[in-house]
């Protein structure tokens, strides 16, 4: 129907900014375009894959299954063992509050599962940051706020005992 035209390689760094300002506007679709720009000069880009993966995450409020195969393409190609952890881990996180903010039957159990898959996710993170990082902590705690504000738990015939460490 269209052919989309093509971003210049010069131009990324300021299209890259333009992509985060969006999101931080709250227009993800927008900054999910733009990262998709990016990725067609270049595939490997790790600011614009994190980007995207953020601004498709951003639109789960209104269909997370939409955006879950993409995602699943995504995450690979996110390099580092602690990037890869992280960002899998925000990945279920905003599955989570996705869930929960729906509601209907098994949101709870749902939403919970997501936070304790999310949660394990940032303990692996945890454990391969650099001192002065603390995001996955920081990441760790919102979800067991969450979890103990809204009492969620497993189902009795699923719970499952978080590490300590």
């Amino acid at each position: 129907m269209f052919e989309l035209k093509t971003l210049s390689r010069e131009a990324i760094p300021r299209s890259l900014a333009k992509a985060e300002h969006y999101r931080l506007l709250n227009e993800p679709t927008e900054a999910e375009s733009i990262c998709l720009d990016i990725l067609q000069i270049d595939p490997d880009d790790q600011r614009a894959l994190i980007t995207l993966l953020l601004s498709l995450t951003d639109q789960f409020s209104s269909e997370c299954g939409l955006f879950l195969g993409r995602i699943q393409e995504l995450l690979p190609r996110i390099r580092g063992e602690y990037e890869s952890a992280y960002y899998a881990g925000l990945v279920c996180e905003r599955r989570a509050k996705a869930r929960l903010h729906q509601g209907g039957p098994g949101a709870r159990s749902g939403a919970y599962q997501y936070f304790y898959e999310a949660m394990i996710l940032y303990e692996k993170a945890e454990a391969l940051s650099p001192p002065d990082n603390d995001d996955a902590t920081l990441r760790w705690n919102t979800c067991a706020r969450i979890m103990m504000r809204n009492h969620l738990q497993a189902e009795p015939e699923e719970r499952i005992e978080l590490p300590l460490e």
